[in-house]
């Protein structure tokens, strides 16, 4: 099913890394720069994940003891000082994801570097060390974003949705370790409503949202692939539905064989893995295309 498997540490069947962008209200003031300040319950609402949300998953991430990845907006890392405080004190990454959640394919070069390196001043001012890895906001990586991040000396991108396993992104700045996802993984179809956000969803209930996510996890298991879930604090981190991802987490336990990694982990595995020739990768070469793409007539 997997024609290219990578060998995981200690045998194990699959890597899993619960991936959570704390974007908190970074996404509703990127949405309503003019009024965001008026829309009082959606701030609420927003506000959830780093005051109630972070607090419980970190709970339940001791009690397993696990090591996992959040990316964080830098300005959510300036607003929200405790939460930050305390997922580095447990150990977890912060990985950079944007300065206040803008589009990088919205941007010009030069703006797209300008956010990335306020952002990476910001994470390394509150965690002491500079990020190692990256998640475009929305996915809305750039046809620079790749260059930039190499030229800034990131291991890793979590952005795209090319594959079931880590592969290359190659530029004619370097290379760049993929650590892939897909919309199955993500828990704003599932769970994300909002009118003011312009997403408005049925909302499922935690054991189908959890359903979609299992199946997702069983299929890595079976056949040695990457489960990183990409989900949000204010959504996954409500209580009825963090309860079905604790018992997740511990069904991935009982099965066994399971590497559970923060981010910047598998990237080094995977970059230990190809240098030694132990992994091939699959290498995508960036950018796809070298501006619009027009039928020919």
């Amino acid at each position: 099913m997997i024609e290219n498997p990578i060998v995981w540490p200690n045998g194990a069947r699959c890597a899993v890394s619960f991936t959570f962008d704390m974007d908190a209200d970074s996404i509703l003031h990127v949405a309503h720069p003019k009024d965001s300040a008026t829309r009082v319950a959606s701030i609420s609402m927003l506000h959830y994940g780093p005051k109630v949300a972070i607090p419980r998953i970190l709970e339940t991430y001791r009690r397993f003891e696990i090591k996992q990845t959040f990316f964080i907006p830098a300005w959510c890392i300036e607003q929200y000082p405790a939460a930050i405080e305390a997922i580095v004190e447990n150990g977890h990454e912060i990985a950079h994801h944007g300065y206040i959640h803008e589009h990088p394919n919205e941007l010009t070069r030069e703006e797209e570097a300008y956010w990335l390196d306020r952002g990476c001043d910001t994470i390394k001012r509150f965690t002491g060390q500079a990020p190692r890895g990256w998640r475009a906001p929305l996915y809305n990586m750039s046809e620079h974003s790749a260059d930039l991040l190499i030229e800034r000396g990131f291991s890793y991108d979590a952005s795209l949705m090319g594959d079931d396993v880590p592969y290359l992104l190659r530029t004619n700045a370097g290379e760049l370790v993929e650590l892939p996802s897909s919309w199955a993984l993500d828990d704003w179809p599932q769970y994300m409503h909002s009118i003011d956000l312009d997403f408005q969803m049925p909302i499922q209930s935690p054991q189908r949202a959890v359903e979609v996510f299992k199946a997702e996890f069983d299929a890595a298991w079976e056949y040695g692939g990457l489960f990183i879930p990409v989900w949000h604090p204010f959504l996954s981190g409500r209580l009825a539905r963090w309860h079905e991802v604790s018992k997740l987490i511990e069904y991935m336990m009982q099965k066994g064989d399971v590497w559970f990694a923060r981010m910047d982990e598998i990237a080094a595995h995977v970059q230990r893995s190809v240098r030694t020739g132990v992994y091939t990768p699959r290498i995508d070469s960036l950018p796809y295309y070298q501006g619009p793409v027009k039928a020919n007539k």
